[in-house]
């Protein structure tokens, strides 16, 4: 069945509007080189405040997602479990290999080398600032917040073709 989902995805303010989302390539991105979304405008707003503030102001566009291969880690059980128990044979092949948890970027390039969901067009999952029990830790917040502690959820997709509808939103400026 093919979901069409409304998103957010967040940027500096460039010269010129963006015609298409930018691919996110940093090493400790939470789910590897993807295109990021967030479901929720307040949580596209606060990442823009906290983390795309360079230029002084940011730029919110607005999409659909259209696609039957997707995992939804946040509402679906089954999804959820496979994924988890999918980072589970990673965990355990680091922690035979190194004695250490892997870092974000170990285990993204893992399971983008051994094309564990390959198939994927993107995964719907949370992100609270917790402590994860299969990376090394990271913190992604480190200025003030403008939304309470909550859990934000984003997507991340792989399948630049499953994007539609790809436009400004709104425009912030910070000072």
């Amino acid at each position: 069945m093919k979901i069409l989902m409304e998103v957010y995805h967040t940027q500096e303010k460039r010269n010129k509007k963006l015609t298409a989302p930018k691919k996110c390539i940093r090493d400790d991105a939470w789910l590897g080189e993807a295109y990021y979304f967030w479901r929720e405008y307040i949580d596209a707003e606060d990442w823009g405040f906290n983390s795309k503030k360079r230029t002084g102001s940011f730029e919110i566009y607005i999409c659909d997602l259209i696609s039957s291969n997707y995992l939804d880690t946040v509402f679906n059980e089954e999804h959820y479990n496979f994924w988890i128990n999918e980072l589970r044979k990673i965990y355990k092949k680091f922690i035979d290999e190194t004695n250490e948890k892997p870092s974000i970027k170990e285990l993204n390039d893992y399971i983008q080398e051994n094309k564990i969901w390959e198939e994927v067009d993107y995964i719907q999952f949370h992100d609270l600032p917790l402590t994860h029990s299969f990376v090394k830790p990271i913190q992604y917040r480190k200025g003030k917040t403008t939304i309470p502690f909550r859990k934000r959820i984003q997507i991340a997709v792989y399948n630049v073709d499953i994007i539609s509808n790809f436009t400004l939103y709104k425009t912030i400026q910070i000072y």
